[in-house]
């Protein structure tokens, strides 16, 4: 690649164009299998097909094509949110990526924004929303799950991202309280967006009117069409407005030549969403 090239590749990305020692990347196989790999000096990437040198990779473009000792073809590549989202240690099930952008859509989360999150899990909403620019507060019931969000997000985003985040364990059930992190100009306890992934959101819901500012967006994302009944319910019984509930389905498609259908297999059901603004009473 030359000078010219390799400056329009990285334009405003703020990514060098080599890969490092020490980052993630994602090595795709012939058959699009994606393996996350932490870079380190003298290591090596295994897979059934054969071994590819750690240094061999280091210092290469993104988007260089490597061959393992058996021949067997891999592209290196910086890997996207999705990528780390479906690849990170988990240990609670994570919100899918067909269903988290959806979230930010629906709650319209910008930079600076404070968000409360309750069901933190694994962090793969969490790291989603720090993507976005957000503060987030999040309450977790248990100190493992808690710690392993606290690792994705650092993971991801880096240390600055912990900045921005604020894990507590609590029961979100029993109270909503006042954000421990402040931003400048923000009204003292006012949350701008609130995110539910959690049994019971219907519980949560009764206290945000007045820790979710006046025009707040609450999404609350459930598998169950029952739970979706009952928060409804909830809603429809409190100062709520513009109330809606949708899911998503991701389907691709077979492209090749003349030849284009549905691909036979899809992510259908995964949760719902309802959506929901907070409005004078």
């Amino acid at each position: 690649m030359n000078d010219a090239a390799a400056a329009a590749a990285s334009a405003g990305t703020g990514e060098p164009i080599e890969l490092r020692a020490g980052e993630s990347i994602v090595m795709i196989d012939s058959r699009r299998r994606r393996y996350l790999v932490t870079l380190q000096v003298g290591g090596e990437f295994h897979t059934h097909a054969g071994v590819v040198p750690h240094d061999e990779i280091i210092g290469a473009s993104e988007g260089t094509q490597f061959r393992s000792g058996s021949g067997a073809r891999f592209i290196a590549l910086r890997p996207t949110l999705a990528d780390h989202i479906l690849k990170m240690p988990r240990g609670a099930q994570v919100i899918y990526p067909k269903d988290l952008g959806a979230i930010l859509m629906l709650a319209d989360v910008r930079p600076d924004m404070h968000v409360f999150e309750t069901g933190v899990g694994s962090g793969a909403l969490s790291s989603t929303l720090l993507r976005a620019g957000a503060l987030v507060t999040g309450y977790e019931l248990r100190a493992d799950f808690a710690e392993r969000a606290e690792a994705n997000v650092a993971a991801l985003g880096g240390p600055t991202a912990l900045e921005r985040y604020d894990v507590e364990l609590r029961d979100a059930y029993e109270a909503v309280d006042v954000p421990r992190m402040c931003r400048t100009g923000a009204a003292s306890g006012a949350y701008d967006r609130a995110v539910l992934d959690i049994p019971e959101p219907w519980r949560v819901a009764v206290h945000l009117p007045g820790r979710l500012r006046l025009g707040g967006i609450l999404v609350a994302y459930n598998p169950s069409v029952t739970q979706v009944q009952q928060l409804r319910r909830t809603l429809d019984d409190g100062p709520w407005g513009l109330i809606e509930t949708i899911e998503v389905l991701h389907r691709s498609w077979h492209v090749e030549g003349a030849s284009v259908r549905p691909d036979h297999r899809m992510v259908a059901h995964t949760g719902f969403l309802t959506h929901a603004r907070l409005i004078e009473a």
